[in-house]
């Protein structure tokens, strides 16, 4: 028997449990709260069954990340080990040939199984650009390409592929759900898919998406389905909230009746719909499985303190669906949460800065330390105060705002039309242009070489025919930068007015994708010409942007900035959380949702359980909405998050940025000001 008394009681309860013959094959739950030593438990639970007599062979354990399976691995040897010393017994190392992602299982299960489902063995597995190649060809090759208007590009057309068979929802319904703008062509799309999966088959090739689906079909034969659930006494499986409807059905046509079947997760970080991921796979556990399931929740958090546990409990309280467990810590005291009241993006980023450095004054690595955002673009001016600032950063979940590749090819035209040599520079603004390669952008380059590098050369100089429009449009523009023929603080939006019709033609998501180049224009009014804007930038050859971020200091320290998608799983001790205010929590996109707004409400607690120890959420005035930026609107005021109820502000220390006085002052300075008001409106009606 397992000596787990470095477990608490849940978790004990979780690993002894099947113990006895009688509950050995009763399907599990187990709902691991953030930070309740979910891994540990799994581990646990796994060697236990083990130590107990279960065959390595026999055992099935699935996870969403191979980083997972091969921790998972390691863990459970560490812990046999430990055990067979304790009892002077001699250790081998236990492998579980069964263990592996979702999908590596599901190559393993095909190819064993191929001839009994007109499948061949040695089927070649496509990766997504693979995937999005393929699928670009057939789109020629039926002529989508050449339409009058313009048809999907390979990727959005490859997103929508996976939406629909991940799901398992028709394409008329994922069209109008998640890409309204395409649904012009249902009946083209579908065409196109046809095409695409007679293309694989006759290829003998599946993409990601069929290692599932195929699997999934497989699964619904009684005679394969007896024989692989043969194969297997126990069934483990970690993140199950992160599942989708093909995998639930993997399961459940595998192993009906759940017998031996563990699964690991937690419906408050269920935060992947946008990859088909659906929370009701681990909601409705317990039904599926009736009357033999059982739950056992994980309650005691590992990493945060009671005040930030506090904070997520009751906004979890509050959300319409969910198991709703309140997590507790033995540690009781520490830096109450704190929600920061800031007037802008660039307010925010002041802030931002100036607790980070006082925390690292104080010892905390700038590592220790997390900023924390719902959309990619919102850190984009604390980035650049990061870059100025010189204080090194790493981003997760998208590029850095200056090597965006639409935010590249903006700044490659002001550097062009700043340097004129710059061949660089020259050539990614030259290949922009409808037929203009790298052979003919040289001529180009050249032309202006043998005329002493004046862009007027260029008047006299025949682009491609499909280029003249926007080659003499990108001439003109040059010139004026160049010669300051237009004033500096025109010169950013000039520019952006000439490549959004290139961005529109290259960017499926080229409304968001604006919402950066009028972001970077908003920014070059903090400088008071254009060589300050390129130089304090630090803008070198495209290859070197990499190195805004600093990597190579030194002290190899650096500030850690991530979407929260990608933060799950991490903790910090200083954790900042960007823009809390509806229209960013919850999303704009959203609103109206009743499922998508809870989906918001966990992606919120997420963000809020990585802080171990300090817990900002920044609430703007006002910010700035890419998405609306074509309308020529440049900041939104901030509603007030629906999230932050009055509950949950009890909960919180709020603060004012910048503060002017004391706290007590400013409130009798606001309760003075109210009163006048009031004076003065009645006021109106004493003398009328």
């Amino acid at each position: 028997m397992l000596n787990t008394m470095q477990l608490n009681t849940k978790q004990n309860e979780a690993v002894n449990f099947g113990v006895n013959s009688d509950e050995l094959m009763q399907p599990l739950l187990i709902i691991a709260g953030a930070g309740t030593g979910k891994t540990n438990t799994l581990a646990h639970k796994t060697a236990q069954v083990i130590l107990n007599g279960a065959s390595p062979e026999r055992i099935l354990l699935m996870t969403f990340a191979r980083r997972a399976a091969g921790e998972l691995s390691s863990r459970t040897n560490l812990i046999i080990e430990q055990q067979l010393h304790k009892e002077q017994k001699k250790h081998q190392p236990i492998k579980i040939s069964w263990m592996g992602t979702f999908h590596s299982i599901a190559a393993r299960l095909l190819r064993e199984h191929a001839n009994s489902i007109g499948l061949e063995s040695d089927f070649t597995i496509i990766d997504r650009s693979d995937s999005a190649d393929l699928i670009d060809v057939i789109r020629h090759e039926l002529g989508f390409t050449s339409t009058e208007n313009r048809f999907p590009k390979k990727k959005t057309c490859i997103e929508i592929y996976s939406r629909c068979v991940n799901s398992q929802t028709s394409i008329d319904k994922i069209l109008a759900t998640h890409f309204p703008y395409c649904s012009e062509w249902s009946k083209e799309l579908t065409a196109l898919f046809v095409h695409y999966a007679q293309a694989k088959m006759e290829q003998v090739c599946l993409d990601y998406d069929d290692l599932l689906l195929y699997c999934y079909h497989m699964a619904q034969i009684p005679a394969i389905a007896k024989k692989i659930r043969a194969q297997f006494d126990y069934i483990f499986v970690d993140e199950y909230q992160d599942t989708n409807v093909l995998q639930a059905g993997i399961l459940n046509g595998f192993f009906p009746t759940g017998e031996g079947l563990t699964v690991v997760g937690d419906d408050a970080q269920s935060i992947y719909s946008f990859r088909s991921a659906t929370v009701d796979n681990i909601l409705n556990f317990p039904t599926q499985f009736s009357p033999k399931a059982n739950v056992i929740s994980l309650t005691q958090n590992y990493r945060s303190h009671q005040g930030i546990l506090d904070v997520s409990n009751a906004l979890l309280k509050e959300g319409a669906e969910g198991y709703k467990v309140a997590l507790f810590s033995e540690t009781k005291t520490g830096s109450t949460p704190k929600l920061v009241t800031i007037e802008d993006d660039a307010m925010q980023a002041e802030y931002i800065v100036k607790q980070v450095l006082l925390a690292r004054e104080g010892g905390m690595d700038l590592k220790k330390q997390a900023v924390l955002f719902r959309s990619s673009y919102h850190s984009d001016r604390l980035e650049l105060e990061l870059t100025r600032r010189n204080i090194p950063f790493v981003k997760h979940g998208g590029l850095k705002f200056l090597e965006a590749t639409h935010v590249k090819d903006l700044l490659a035209i002001l550097r062009w039309a700043d340097n004129p040599k710059h061949k660089i520079s020259a050539f990614r603004v030259l290949k922009l242009l409808p037929s203009v390669g790298p052979k003919i952008a040289e001529k180009v380059f050249h032309h202006l070489e043998i005329n002493q590098y004046d862009f007027k050369a260029f008047k006299e100089y025949l682009p491609p025919k499909p280029a003249v429009v926007l080659f003499e449009a990108l001439v003109d523009l040059l010139i004026s930068i160049n010669k300051n023929k237009i004033d500096w603080f025109e010169q950013v939006s000039e520019t952006s007015k000439f490549y959004q019709p290139i961005l529109a033609l290259n960017h499926d998501d080229h409304f968001v994708r604006f919402g950066d180049i009028e972001q970077l224009s908003s920014i070059s009014q903090q400088f008071k010409n254009r060589e300050k804007f390129l130089t304090e930038l630090t803008l070198d050859p495209p290859q070197c942007t990499g190195d805004l971020a600093g990597p190579a200091h030194i002290d190899d320290d650096f500030l850690v900035l991530s979407t929260v998608h990608s933060a799950k799983g991490q903790e910090w001790n200083n954790v900042f959380v960007l823009n809390v205010a509806d229209g960013n929590f919850p999303n704009e996109y959203a609103i109206g949702d009743k499922r998508a707004v809870e989906e918001e409400r966990r992606l919120l607690n997420v963000a809020i359980t990585r802080a171990k120890d300090e817990l900002h959420l920044m609430q703007p005035l006002k910010y700035w909405v890419p998405e609306q930026q074509h309308y020529g609107d440049k900041h939104v005021y901030g509603g007030k998050s629906r999230f932050l109820t009055e509950k949950l502000c009890s909960l919180l220390e709020s603060i004012h940025y910048p503060t002017y006085g004391s706290s007590q002052e400013q409130k009798e300075l606001a309760t003075k000001m109210i009163s006048d008001i009031k004076k003065t409106v009645l006021g109106i009606w004493e003398t009328a």
